[in-house]
C-alpha cells in the first residue's frame, strides 16, 4: 500500500508543481503580454526548430550506440535498433513517472535480448554518473564565466541559509547511507547489497571496456548535440538569437536542471528559462515563448519516437 502511495505521489506531485508554475507564470501576464507571446510563436523561425529537433535525434542515436560498448564488454550482444528503441521508450516513460525511464530501458533489453536486468540497469547508472560529471563540469565553467548571474539567480530562488541547510542534510544522509551499507546487518540492507552486486558489474564495465575512446567520443558528441541543439533553438526567436556564449551555457544548464524539477520539465522549463533570460535583457514574454517552443518540440519528438518504438519492438523481434 505504501509503495503504491509513493508511486502515485512521485507522479502527481511533480505534475501539480508543473501546473502550478504554469498558472503562476501566466497569471502574472496581462492580455497584451499574452498576445505578445502568441506573436513570438507566430513569427518563430521553424526552420531552425526543425534543425534543432534533428540534432536531438542524432544525440539519442549516439546514446543508443554508446550503450552497446558497455553491453558488449559484459558479453551481451544487442542490436542498435533495440538499443535505440529502448532509449526512446525510456525518455517517453520519464515524461510520466520521473526516473522510470532507466528501469524501462533495462526491462526492454531483458525481454528482447535476455540481458539480466541488474546488469543492464547498472550500465545505465554508469551512463548517468558520466552525464552527471559532465553536467557538474559545465556548471563549474558557467560559475566561472557567469558567476554574478548564477549567484543572483540561485539565491533569488533559494535563500543562502536554506541552501546551506539542504547541503548539510544531503551530506548527513549520504554519510548515514555509507555507514549503514558498510556495517549494518539489517536484512533489508543485506538484500540491497545483494541487488547491488549485479549493478556493480554494469557500472564498473565502463572502466574495463576495450573501446574506451569510442565511448568517450560518443559521450562528447552527445553533450555537444545537447548544447548545439539548444543554441540552434535560440535562433528560433529573434530576441534570443544574439545571446553570447556564456549566456548560452548558463541558460542551457538552467534548462537541464529544470527537467529534473517536474515530469521532463513540464511547466518548470519555460518558467525557469524565462527567469534566467531576464538577466540577459530578454523580456519575460520572449523567454517564456522560447521555453515553450523548445520544450514542446523536444517532447513531441520523444513522444513520437517512444510510441513508434513501442509499436515496432515486438514486430522487429518477432522471429527471435
Amino acid at each position: 500500500m505504501k509503495a503504491k502511495i509513493g508511486k502515485w505521489l512521485s507522479i502527481i506531485l511533480p505534475l501539480f508543481l508543473g501546473i502550478f508554475l504554469i498558472y503562476y507564470s501566466y497569471n502574472q501576464f496581462s492580455e497584451k503580454d499574452i498576445e505578445e507571446i502568441k506573436k513570438h510563436f507566430k513569427n518563430a523561425n521553424y526552420y531552425y526548430l526543425n534543425f534543432s529537433i534533428f540534432i536531438a535525434f542524432l544525440g539519442s542515436a549516439s546514446r543508443a550506440y554508446r550503450w552497446k560498448y558497455v553491453l558488449d564488454q559484459m558479453g551481451y550482444k544487442t542490436s542498435f535498433a533495440n538499443n535505440f528503441m529502448a532509449v526512446s521508450i525510456g525518455y517517453l516513460m520519464n515524461m510520466t513517472v520521473p526516473r522510470s525511464g532507466e528501469i524501462s530501458r533495462a526491462l526492454v533489453l531483458k525481454k528482447y535480448n535476455n540481458v539480466p536486468f541488474d546488469k543492464a540497469f547498472g550500465s545505465i547508472i554508469a551512463e548517468r554518473i558520466v552525464d552527471m560529471v559532465i553536467l557538474l563540469g559545465l556548471i563549474i565553467v558557467a560559475f566561472f564565466v557567469q558567476y554574478d548571474v548564477l549567484k543572483t539567480f540561485v539565491l533569488d530562488k533559494v535563500p543562502l541559509q536554506n541552501l546551506i541547510l539542504l547541503l548539510v542534510i544531503g551530506f548527513v544522509l549520504f554519510i548515514t547511507f555509507i555507514l549503514l551499507y558498510a556495517y549494518s546487518k539489517i536484512k533489508f540492507i543485506l538484500k540491497i547489497k545483494e541487488k547491488i552486486t549485479g549493478l556493480k558489474e554494469g557500472i564498473l564495465s565502463i572502466f574495463h571496456m576495450e573501446k574506451k575512446w569510442s565511448y568517450l567520443g560518443h559521450t562528447i558528441f552527445i553533450w555537444f548535440s545537447y548544447i548545439y541543439m539548444f543554441y540552434i533553438g535560440l535562433l528560433v526567436i529573434s530576441e534570443t538569437s544574439t545571446l553570447p556564449l556564456g549566456a548560452v551555457i548558463t541558460s542551457f544548464i538552467v534548462g537541464s536542471v529544470a527537467i529534473a524539477f517536474t515530469n521532463s520539465g513540464f511547466g518548470s522549463y519555460p518558467f525557469l528559462m524565462a527567469k534566467i533570460l531576464l538577466f540577459y535583457h530578454i523580456s519575460e514574454t520572449a523567454g517564456s515563448a522560447f521555453g515553450w517552443i523548445i520544450w514542446t518540440s523536444q517532447m513531441l519528438l520523444l513522444v513520437f519516437l517512444g510510441a513508434l518504438s513501442f509499436l515496432l519492438l515486438p514486430v522487429l523481434n518477432r522471429s527471435k
